[in-house]
């Protein structure tokens, strides 16, 4: 019976050598991108040049498609379109999703997270959007991607009435919410708001038995954050009947955000939480400093509000304190450069740490000293993690074309 036992034992372990050999093995430059593989976990930062957008492979297969922004029209301050502007952001972040779950036979999104209704993160809409062919709405963004990719189950801030912090009766968010009832309703796409301190919102769906040191955890939303205890929260955000109209919280403050823990790996994404108030302004509005309280260290965070001026508070950044920064850039001021002297900044937090971006304005490498040195600033970038969630790379894949080839590879890094 013993030899039986360790026959079997080894012949498992045969088995798993090429899929483990696979996501720990140096991915070579020139390269296509190799397919996902059970038990690694993949978050790939997808490069448009017009606006957020994060598509999370976990370790049993589950996706989670994080914002899909698209930016609308010109202008001299942004970036320039991804690969490029013959086809909508929407469009080319459905066609990069169908080549990073090639490995399904039925690529679908088990989840979609809108953090919050700004247009870089859902989708701007004007007289020129796509009509849908049958659900009555315009066609950008997420509901572009919603329209080519089935969507299990959609998750955002303001679900079922949109009215905090005041009704959002705009025409972007409209047409979203006329997306997500025909979706809901001719499709069976669920539709839930993100309720923070959850930890059983966003679950494994092919094999959470496999995997029992994963865990998505919902940390802030509407200004309500977790406390880090339990599934306890706390509302951040005084009342509405408080604060003065003049100071009544914005889009960004309202956004969401969750940490992903995977074994030893964590990642934090927070959408355009801003963590330094405008001078003057009531000290509430930062929302970081609660949310850092609440996450503690990770490997690797995607920067909030694009690196922007009111973004990565001292705390917040020595709090955190990530190996790995990724930033994604659609204008010239992503980074700021209070926020990057931030960033670099040893007395904040001890040790190396590289920031990796989308991409960057000609300008604002001119202005900043030390963006042209950043390690890649060009391209899709992707964290794999290996199986456990021990180590992982860093991968950056070529943005200006359909190659899907790797131009770059840093690590591995261990986990903490």
């Amino acid at each position: 019976m013993k030899h039986r036992y360790f026959f079997r034992l080894g012949f498992v372990l045969l088995c798993l050598i090429p899929l483990v050999g696979a996501a720990l093995r140096a991915q070579a430059v020139g390269e296509v991108f190799p397919s996902w593989t059970p038990g690694t976990m993949d978050i790939h930062q997808i490069s448009t040049g017009r606006g957020n957008c994060s598509l999370l492979i976990l370790p049993d297969g589950t996706t989670l498609l994080v914002d899909a922004g698209a930016q609308v029209g010109t202008s001299e301050r942004w970036v320039t379109a991804r690969p490029d502007d013959t086809r909508s952001p929407g469009d080319w972040i459905t066609r990069y999703v169908r080549q990073m779950l090639r490995h399904d036979s039925a690529v679908r999104l088990d989840y979609a997270l809108l953090t919050h209704f700004h247009s870089d993160h859902m989708g701007a809409v004007s007289q020129s959007s796509k009509a849908s062919p049958s659900g009555g709405y315009k066609l950008s963004g997420i509901t572009e991607v919603g329209e080519e990719l089935p969507i299990g189950r959609m998750l955002d801030r303001g679900w079922p009435d949109y009215q905090y912090p005041v009704p959002l009766e705009d025409t972007m968010v409209q047409n979203y919410r006329i997306f997500v009832r025909w979706q809901s309703q001719q499709r069976g796409m669920r539709v839930e708001r993100f309720l923070p301190g959850r930890k059983d919102q966003i679950l494994l769906l092919r094999s959470p038995g496999s995997y029992p040191d994963f865990e998505i955890r919902n940390v802030v939303a509407n200004g309500e954050v977790w406390t880090g205890v339990g599934s306890s929260t706390r509302q951040h955000i005084p009342p509405l009947a408080d604060i003065p109209r003049e100071d009544r919280p914005g889009e960004n403050m309202c956004s969401a955000g969750f940490r992903l823990s995977y074994g030893r790996f964590d990642y934090f994404t927070g959408g355009d939480i801003p963590g330094v108030p405008s001078e003057g302004f009531p000290a509430w509005q930062d929302i970081e400093t609660p949310v850092a309280q609440a996450v503690g260290p990770v490997e690797v965070s995607l920067m909030n509000h694009h690196g922007y001026i009111d973004s990565q508070n001292a705390f917040f950044v020595a709090t955190l304190r990530p190996r790995i920064w990724i930033l994604n850039v659609w204008d010239s001021a992503h980074p700021t450069a209070r926020v990057y002297s931030r960033l670099q900044s040893s007395r904040l937090y001890p040790g190396p740490r590289e920031i990796f971006t989308t991409h960057m304005h000609e300008a604002n490498i001119k202005v900043i000293a030390g963006l042209d040195r950043l390690p890649s600033i060009h391209g899709h970038i992707v964290i794999r993690v290996a199986p456990g969630g021990n180590s992982y790379r860093v991968i950056i894949l070529d943005d200006a074309k359909e190659s899907y080839r790797v131009t770059s590879v840093h690590g591995p890094y261990e986990a903490r």
